[in-house]
This record gives C-alpha cells, sequence and structure tokens, in this order.
C-alpha cells in the first residue's frame, strides 16, 4: 500500500470524551497509541494486516485516517474504537456519587478495540504484580520485539502472535516477566485464531471461551471484554484493591471482599464496568493501610 493515507469522516451520535473513552483502550505504552482531548493515534494488527489509524475531533465529527494493510480495516471499526453504539444517558444512577461522576463524566462511552490478542497480552502482565511492573515489562516488550507501525507517528506495533508464541522463556526473563505470565503469552499466540473468534460470539460465550485458556481467569476476561468488546458490565474479581475502592465509594466501608462487591454492584447490572470506570477515572479509592506490594525484579534472579 502507498503512502497517502485512506480517509473516512463520521458523524457524532452525540457528546464524546476522546480521553475518558479511547485511554482505558490503548494500553500502556505510549509507542503504540496516545490520546488527549482533541486526537487519537493508534498502531494494531488488524485482521488485515498492520495499520496507524489516526482519529481528529472536528465540530458534530470526527476526521480519520489510516495507514498501512490493515487502513480500510482500522477506518471501518472507528465507531466500534470510539463507542458509538454505548449510550451513557442509559445509566441513570440514584446514588449521590455516581450521579455526579456520570454527569462530569459528559461523553465517556465504552469502546471496543476488536483487537483481543493485543489486549490480552498486557493485561496478562497485570497478573498478580503490581500496575508499575506490568507496564514496564509491556514497555519493554514492545520496544524489544515489537515492529515500526506504517505511516508517521513514530509508533510502533505490538509484537505479533507468532513472534510471542515462538519467542523462548530466557527471552521473556530479561524484560522482567517470569515464567507462568510468559507461558500463559506463549499459549494464547499459539491459538490467536480461536481467541479472535470471541468478537462475534455472545457475551457469555465469549467469557466461557476466553477462560478456557490455561492461566486466563475472570479477572483476566473482564478487562478483555471491557476493552476488546465494550463489554459495560464486565466486573474483573480477583482484584486486590477494586471491592475496597467499590465498597468505600457506595457503601463508605474501607474493606470488603468480591462477594461484598458484587451486591454493592447489583443494582447497576448492565452497568457494572461502568461504575467501575468512572470511579477509577475520578481517582476514587479506599483510605490506604497496610503493607504495600513491592516491585519485584527478575532479571538477576
Amino acid at each position: 500500500m502507498g503512502s497517502e493515507p485512506l480517509r473516512r469522516q463520521f458523524a457524532l451520535p452525540g457528546p464524546l470524551d476522546l480521553i475518558r473513552t479511547v485511554g482505558p483502550l490503548l494500553g500502556p505504552s505510549q509507542s503504540i497509541g496516545l490520546v488527549d482531548r482533541g486526537e487519537v493515534w493508534r498502531a494494531s494488527r488488524t485482521p488485515a494486516g498492520s495499520a496507524t489509524l489516526h482519529v481528529v475531533m472536528g465540530e458534530g465529527a470526527v476526521d480519520a485516517e489510516a495507514w498501512g494493510d490493515g487502513a480500510d480495516w482500522a477506518l471501518a471499526h472507528v465507531p466500534d474504537l470510539l463507542g458509538f453504539s454505548d449510550d451513557p444517558t442509559a445509566f441513570q444512577p440514584d446514588h449521590p456519587l455516581l450521579r455526579d461522576l456520570q454527569l462530569r463524566a459528559g461523553g465517556a462511552r465504552f469502546g471496543a478495540t476488536r483487537s483481543v490478542f493485543e489486549v490480552l497480552v498486557p493485561t496478562i502482565l497485570g497478573q498478580k504484580v503490581t500496575t508499575k511492573e506490568s507496564h514496564r515489562g509491556y514497555r519493554r516488550l514492545v520496544e524489544v520485539h515489537g515492529e515500526p507501525a506504517p505511516g508517521p507517528g513514530d509508533l510502533r506495533l505490538p509484537p505479533s502472535a507468532e513472534v510471542l508464541a515462538e519467542l523462548p522463556y530466557f527471552e521473556y526473563h530479561p524484560l522482567g516477566i517470569e515464567r507462568k505470565r510468559a507461558d500463559t503469552i506463549r499459549g494464547v499466540a499459539a491459538r490467536i485464531g480461536r481467541l479472535e473468534e470471541i468478537v462475534e460470539m455472545a457475551r457469555a460465550d465469549a467469557v466461557r471461551r476466553l477462560m478456557a485458556f490455561e492461566g486466563i481467569g475472570p479477572w483476566t476476561a473482564a478487562f478483555v471484554m471491557a476493552t476488546a468488546l465494550g463489554d459495560a458490565d464486565a466486573v474483573p474479581v480477583g482484584d486486590f484493591h477494586l471491592p475496597n475502592t467499590v465498597a468505600w465509594a457506595l457503601a463508605s466501608e474501607p474493606r470488603a471482599d468480591d462477594a461484598r462487591m458484587l451486591e454493592l454492584l447489583k443494582p447497576y447490572r448492565g452497568h457494572r464496568g461502568r461504575v467501575i470506570r468512572l470511579l477509577k477515572q475520578a481517582g476514587v479509592h479506599a483510605p490506604k493501610f497496610g503493607p504495600r506490594n513491592s516491585i519485584r525484579s527478575f532479571e538477576h534472579s
């Protein structure tokens, strides 16, 4: 494909906050994608090939351009990425805090990347480690095993499934990724066809397919459902901090378990993931006390 981009314009279905909508979808590496209030850059491996997508906010519309063999696919799915089919006004909570956060969130929508593997890799790296540690590992993985994305923007493509499936463990180790998570990544990468099929499945079937992969539990599956499929009801059970955050925000309880979190979220079924995202994006958290997780290093172990 030539260096000239393909271009399309999309009318906005309503208010759109690019940062709140696309920010949660881009992952921890700015070399793959970045967003501000006026534009989005994103590099991805689409089913049609690699692509770089650039979206710019306009008056009542967004202008999109894309480069690479996957440019047409990337443009066709701009409405998915920007959450055009999501209606945030359908969420009308009675809780005063949620009502206030929803009002302030404005055009925050639930978008979908429709790229399961690209979402799953950084999510696997977030299993049982600190956020800082997992982000560092993913950035290193992209730097070492990604490749330049097509077009402008100086972006990098995330590592391909083929590369990660064949990468021996000793290549993961210097990046701060221990064997268990490395083996999980290698396992899902080797079966990417079965993995990507979930974008066309019903929600319950998609969750079952995800959790049939070794090393993928409810926490990981929920993040993938929210990000790759735009599931506004996905709840990541098994998170260390989330039950406390939800309990503190909704019931002024500083500590809770998953069962209590699900009980408090029950009135918001259909929007439970939206509640969680509203709380996170507002910086709501329970009072902190007790030991903190330390940053581990695998480089010299």
